[in-house]
């Protein structure tokens, strides 16, 4: 393999007033992205998609392979189709797939077999875990750390789309073979997560939830 040029790091170095302030002010506004289940019809400039895309695909990965492929879907009746799909699963997955204590988990949060969300929200973006990648000419490369690669990518994408003023649901149907075939994709790729995103209805509601606080998630050595 062709070893790669290096060029010098593009990098300021701010205040440490000011980097304190960004911190805090990411901080404020990462904390208040909700998962939303109510969204509204309105349109969504094709632009923020795009450029959500883009800061994903900047996220780093394994060996810079960057084993990810990303379908963004705003056309209704493949959206519709997604939605048939996916409820066919979460009702398996409801009705005997789902464990007891699965289903328990679940109960505070309201959630169903239903997914009205899917076509009603202006864009999904189906996100794909590619194992290896196949080049123009037909050759495979083999993809390392994949899973960590494209969740990493998927966290760069729900922080922008909610940078952007867009309200997000991840939505994960177990199994996802079918946005594989919906949206005709190649063998090599397998579905990874759904992203919902959109505005969120006028009278949308969230549950009352908490996270956990710093000492509870973090330890300084």
């Amino acid at each position: 393999m062709e070893q790669h040029s290096f060029q010098p790091l593009e990098f300021t170095r701010l205040p440490e007033a000011e980097m304190r302030e960004n911190a805090r002010a990411f901080y404020e506004r990462i904390r208040r992205r909700r998962t939303v289940r109510e969204f509204s019809d309105r349109p969504v400039p094709r632009e923020l998609i795009e450029n959500a895309i883009r800061a994903a695909g900047s996220a780093p990965s394994g060996a810079n392979m960057q084993p990810w492929h990303y379908v963004a879907v705003s056309d209704p009746q493949l959206k519709k189709r997604l939605r048939e799909a996916a409820e066919v699963e979460e009702q398996a997955l409801y009705g005997h797939r789902a464990s007891d204590e699965w289903l328990r988990a679940l109960e505070p949060l309201g959630t169903d077999a239903s997914k009205p969300f899917l076509e009603i929200a202006p864009w999904l973006i189906a996100v794909f875990l590619k194992k290896f990648t196949i080049d123009e000419a037909g050759n495979r490369r083999k993809n390392y750390y994949t899973a960590e690669s494209v969740g990493i990518s998927v966290g760069f994408l729900l922080a922008a789309l909610h940078w952007s003023g867009l309200a997000t649901l991840t939505h994960t149907p177990s199994p996802m073979k079918f946005l594989a075939e919906v949206l005709e994709r190649p063998e090599h790729e397998r579905a990874y997560i759904l992203i919902v995103t959109g505005y969120p209805a006028d009278d949308a509601t969230v549950p009352a939830i908490d996270k956990e606080p710093l000492e509870r998630i973090a330890t300084f050595l």
